[in-house]
This record gives structure tokens, C-alpha cells and sequence, in this order.
């Protein structure tokens, strides 16, 4: 069975983690792991996705480059409470146009404003997510890793995608290899909104 590899990217504190493991092992934690795998099945066909949560290393460009150019869908995370986040997720879509569709292919994607369940904390609105989801012709999910809302939803949709326009051009050894030295070089750090995060060492 192919591997279907999906990065999680985001900024900071946006809740990244608590998506991917809330997916893989379908409880909420603030524990981290960098790499994910799971078997689960989309409109009745079987598929493995590997996740890589790029929690506390995406922050370094010439690391963003490489999981974006070593991956073959991208979950682009912002927090319904951070405007900022989003201004930032605008940024990492730019940088996976230029690396990805460079001939103006279809990148795989899914947009997702995180945290819907702080309502009374939330300054992005619903159709701002919207807006932006169909400049970039993708879906947008609102979701809760701790309420579980919409989780599965995100990565039904991005393997949907991938089943329709394959990959763009990944090589495999070179992701192996990023992932292994991603896990190795990773030490425990206290996040930004207090969870134990893992960061490269660099």
C-alpha cells in the first residue's frame, strides 16, 4: 500500500499536535511526536497516511523548504483565536506554491482554523476562513482537537485530493532521511501556550 505523506504546518501554539494525535489515537493529549502513521479507510478503500507534525521546527526556513518539498499534502493549521496565525499561514502557502506548482499544479491541501471550540476567544469569523479557502481552491474546517469536531473530516479531504492528483514530485529517500534525523534531533521544550513541545537541534 502507498504511503500517503501529509505535513501539518502552522504557527506556533496553533495546535498542531493536538490535531495529528487526536487523529492517530483518537484522544486529546498535550504529548508530542513528530511522526505519524495510520491505517484508516475513505469512502471504503483502505489507505496509510504518514504525518509529519512540524511542531517547533517549521520555524526554520531551510527546514519549511524541505518538508514542503519532500511531502505530498499539506494541512495548513491556523488558531480561530490568533489573527496573526493566519497572517503567517499565508506566508507557508506562498512558499508551497513556489516550491510545489511551479507549473501551476494542484497542491493538495486542506485549511483549518483550530480551536472552534474558544468561542469567546475567537477573532477570526467563520467567513473569513471561507474567503480564503476558495481564493486558494481548497476546503476549510473549523475544528476542535479537544471537543474532537471535524478531525477526521481534515484528513478524509486531504486523502481525497491525493487520490485525484498524486504527488508532486517527493522523492522518498530524501523524506526517510528528514524524518529520521526530525526525530533524532528532537528534545523536549515547554511551547508557547505551555504544552511540551519537541524542536530540532540546529
Amino acid at each position: 500500500m502507498r504511503v500517503l505523506r501529509v505535513a501539518v504546518m502552522g504557527a506556533g501554539g496553533v495546535g498542531k499536535s493536538a490535531i495529528t494525535i487526536r487523529f492517530i489515537n483518537g484522544h486529546y493529549t498535550e504529548m508530542y511526536d513528530p511522526t505519524n502513521r495510520k491505517q484508516f479507510e475513505v469512502d471504503g478503500s483502505a489507505c496509510l497516511i504518514e504525518i509529519l507534525d512540524t511542531a517547533g521546527i517549521d520555524q526554520y526556513l531551510t527546514m519549511t523548504d524541505l518538508f514542503i518539498r519532500d511531502n505530498d499534502g499539506f494541512v495548513l493549521v491556523f488558531s480561530l483565536t490568533q489573527q496573526d496565525s493566519l497572517e503567517e499561514l499565508k506566508r507557508t502557502r506562498q512558499s508551497i506554491r513556489r516550491i510545489k506548482s511551479i507549473n501551476g499544479e494542484h497542491v493538495p491541501l486542506v485549511l483549518v482554523g483550530s480551536k472552534c471550540d474558544l468561542e469567546d476567544e475567537r477573532e477570526v469569523d467563520t467567513a473569513t476562513g471561507e474567503k480564503l479557502a476558495a481564493e486558494w481552491h481548497c476546503q476549510y474546517l473549523e475544528t476542535s482537537a479537544r471537543e474532537n469536531i471535524n478531525i477526521i473530516q481534515v484528513f478524509e479531504s486531504i486523502v481525497r485530493q491525493l487520490r485525484v492528483h498524486g504527488t508532486l514530485g517527493r522523492k522518498a529517500s530524501r523524506n526517510d532521511r528528514l524524518r529520521r534525523e526530525t526525530t533524532r534531533g528532537a528534545h523536549s521544550i515547554r511551547g508557547r501556550d505551555g504544552d511540551d513541545k519537541k524542536c530540532v537541534i540546529m
